[in-house]
């Protein structure tokens, strides 16, 4: 192989594109794959890593009879008022793909608890990645690798090449160092979504939303601004999960975190989840719910209130607070609960946080697993001094407003919480092959596009469908893009 030329060139080293690299390459082609990280990984691994499919051995386990037909047609249910700008055509694509690539995930070496139901889907259909989204990362590597993919990271792309119209390669930047690589065959985008990049939701969102950062900071948008560079164009660029308040996450990751991905172990934690009784895993599921996730909006309903860093507070909780977060000092603010609340919050169903179809987590968990996000004081005076906050402001926040005031301690507090994006709705317009479209609907020859990058107005909404598509997409993306161009 040529180090410069190659047949199929990925730019993105998250799920969509290492499914791309793989399928390009088992359908013959050479396939280089570039990654802007140190690592690969993306959105993939910073997710909690759901995947929604129907026909999966886990359904057949349980005696579900489900069809891709039927995902297809539960799916508007989470859309709303939002539905008229959803791709059913992709859907389709998706829905019918997820079942074939769910067991390609597993034949990799993948692992999952479930499935979970989640209304309005009629059956059960969530499965939940074992012993955490890494595997995702860990197995497909391995299998790029093993199959020959070429892997590069540290590899930003910067510029797409061109000749007659066609795209050509890519022009690479690595420590200040630009290269030309040249794709025989075309270049696939999947770079990911843009939630961590000012420039693209200050123009399709607003500039409040530009000052909210993302799950993942390295998701600036790259794949979308490279093919708008071409006259593609991005759709549904102000949709988003988001923004919304989160716990900050912990310095140290926690076990859950750090378990290494071994075939043998998810296996071994698939079994436990479904045979062992609750009350012996909920101390290990706590590690997972307890970390970055958010704080239910019924702590606000309930009369919690938020402050700053200076106790002071500085918004309607029930109004999006998570718009008004980022002006506060250093982005973060703090939940206030009264004994009271802190009582209240400490059994179902009135929970602190959840991850849907694995646990729900209350007061006593944060103070067991989160002793740096959760404060226990007896008066107003020592939680002020522990959070170096003015207690005359932070008296007068749980006294004043338009909610009854929060009455005697011991008084618990959590946070700090920030303001995130968890991802983005905005990607490329692509046809049916995976094509990216330039303004007038034709295919910009040679140029795909995967996952968030290429999501093309298919609405993702309700828990394992952005996963889903991200490896759907990519596994297609890469197949039509390793065919000889006619």
């Amino acid at each position: 192989m040529s180090g410069t030329a190659w047949d199929v060139i990925v730019v993105g080293g998250g799920g969509a594109g290492l499914a791309a690299a793989i399928e390009a390459r088992a359908a013959g082609a050479t396939v280089l794959l570039l990654e802007k990280n140190p690592r690969l990984g993306g959105s993939t691994s910073w997710s909690i890593g759901s995947i929604t499919s129907t026909q999966t051995p886990h359904q057949r386990r349980k005696g579900i009879v489900d069809s891709p037909a039927e995902h297809w047609a539960d799916m508007p249910g989470f859309n709303g008022e939002l539905d008229p700008r959803d791709n059913p055509a992709l859907r389709r694509v998706l829905c019918e793909g997820i079942p074939d690539t769910f067991q390609w995930l597993l034949e990799s070496g993948v692992r999952f608890m479930g499935p979970m139901p989640e209304p309005p889907h009629r059956q059960p259909r969530m499965h939940n990645v074992l012993p955490n989204s890494r595997a995702f990362i860990y197995h497909l590597e391995r299998r790029a690798r093993a199959e020959g993919v070429a892997i590069r990271c540290d590899a930003r792309v910067v510029r797409l090449l061109q000749e007659e119209g066609r795209v050509t390669g890519v022009l690479m930047r690595n420590a200040g160092d630009a290269e030309e690589l040249r794709a025989r065959r075309a270049v696939v985008l999947a770079a990911g979504d843009f939630t961590s990049s000012p420039e693209l939701k200050a123009r399709f969102m607003g500039e409040v939303e530009a000052q909210v950062g993302g799950v993942n900071a390295t998701a600036t948008g790259d794949g979308q601004q490279l093919a708008e560079a071409l006259g593609a164009r991005i759709v549904n660029g102000d949709l988003a999960l988001g923004p919304e308040l989160r716990f900050i996450p912990p310095q140290r990751e926690t076990l859950l975190r750090r378990l290494p991905p071994w075939r043998w172990l998810a296996s071994g934690m698939a079994w436990a989840i479904e045979f062992l009784p609750a009350a012996i895993l909920r101390p290990f599921v706590m590690q997972f719910v307890t970390t970055a996730l958010a704080p239910s909006p019924a702590l606000f309903d309930a009369g919690a209130r938020l402050v700053n860093a200076r106790g002071e507070r500085f918004c309607d909780e029930r109004d999006r607070p998570a718009y008004r977060v980022p002006m506060q000092p250093g982005g973060q603010a703090w939940i206030v609960l009264d004994a009271k609340l802190a009582a209240r919050f400490s059994a179902w169903p009135n929970f602190v946080s959840t991850a849907p179809g694995v646990a729900y987590a209350y007061v006593p968990d944060y103070l067991r697993n989160r002793p740096d996000v959760t404060v226990c004081e007896v008066s107003l005076p020592a939680l002020a001094g522990r959070l170096g906050m003015d207690v005359a402001a932070l008296a007068r926040s749980l006294r004043d407003g338009d909610v009854p005031p929060l009455g005697e301690g011991p008084y618990v507090v959590l946070g700090p919480v920030r303001s995130v994006f968890v991802h983005a709705e905005g990607g490329l317009m692509v046809d049916l092959q995976h094509r990216v479209l330039d303004a007038n609907d034709k295919p910009i020859p040679g140029l795909y596009a995967a996952g968030s990058t290429g999501q093309g107005g298919l609405l993702l909404k309700g828990h394992g469908h952005h996963l889903a598509w991200a490896f759907v997409s990519g596994r297609r993306a890469g197949r039509n893009a390793a065919a000889k161009p006619g």
